[in-house]
């Protein structure tokens, strides 16, 4: 066991360090001009060159220091995002974009990473941009404060560009105060974590297992949940699909009020 926590902690560190080059990468490619935008599945399902070359460098770095990456004593899995929020990126929403580097141990998130490349970028052009959030279960979530919604606040945090009739009618259940419309996973979770929603509700089956893997550890170790809309665990062992189909509902406190106003007919439509 000792073994498996050393093995883990150079794994977290090497992500560390690769996300911020990551990070780098991101911001060099808007500064180049050329964001090489291909569509992958629709107009709102883009792919940049920022993504194909973060890819590249977080597989090949990995894979170089840790070859047997899927198989490390039991089962260690790393899913990895190397654009959340892609649309975003190709509109100049630059604080909607991260890079995410999940790591996961018999199907459970444990580790996580999440590079924030333009992190302070409205702070004027002598800002330092970026920074990197990251977490251990057991061991706590460090790079940011921690901030809580007021009390007695619903605020909710979902889909910009995904948005269907099964999102609305979730997020409306909630009787919110205010509904954020933003871009990325990371992103969202980031608004939980820094007390700018309570709430992140995604009623469909848009994201993946790369876009959760990493908030999940960081918003769990702080004391918060993240589940499908049923209230199911997310599992992410090397099999599982790919796809989380039935949607995501996230909040740092008070996650049976959130649960319990999920319609039935939501979770009809979703299947697990």
């Amino acid at each position: 066991m000792a073994s498996s926590h050393t093995v883990l902690m150079r794994l977290v560190a090497s992500a560390y360090s690769i996300a911020q080059k990551a990070g780098t990468i991101v911001r060099r490619v808007i500064a180049e001009g050329d964001l090489g935008i291909v569509e992958k599945t629709s107009a709102t399902d883009l792919q940049t060159k920022a993504d194909r070359l973060v890819q590249m460098s977080i597989c090949s770095s990995l894979a170089r220091k840790f070859p047997k990456l899927t198989i490390i004593g039991e089962e260690l899995v790393v899913w990895v995002d190397p654009l959340d929020g892609t649309k975003e990126y190709t509109e100049g929403l630059l604080d909607n974009v991260t890079v995410l580097i999940g790591i996961a141990y018999e199907g459970k998130a444990i580790a996580g990473i999440i590079n924030q490349p333009y992190y302070n970028y409205q702070a004027g052009p002598d800002a330092v941009l970026g920074r990197t959030i990251w977490g251990v279960l057991g061991l706590g979530a460090f790079g940011f404060q921690l901030k809580e919604v007021p009390a007695g606040k619903h605020i909710i945090t979902t889909t910009r560009s995904h948005s269907n009739k099964l999102v609305t009618d979730c997020v409306t259940a909630m009787n919110p105060d205010d509904v954020l419309r933003v871009g990325g996973a990371g992103n969202k979770i980031i608004q939980l974590i820094e007390g700018k929603a309570s709430a992140y509700v995604f009623a469909s089956p848009g994201c993946k297992k790369w876009d959760t893997c990493a908030p999940e550890v960081i918003l769990h170790a702080v004391g918060g949940k993240l589940t499908d809309i049923h209230g199911n665990a997310l599992q992410y062992n090397k099999e599982v699909k790919h796809m989380n189909s039935a949607g995501v509902l996230a909040t740092l406190r008070n996650y049976d009020y959130y649960a319990s106003r999920v319609p039935e007919s939501v979770k009809n439509a979703l299947v697990p």
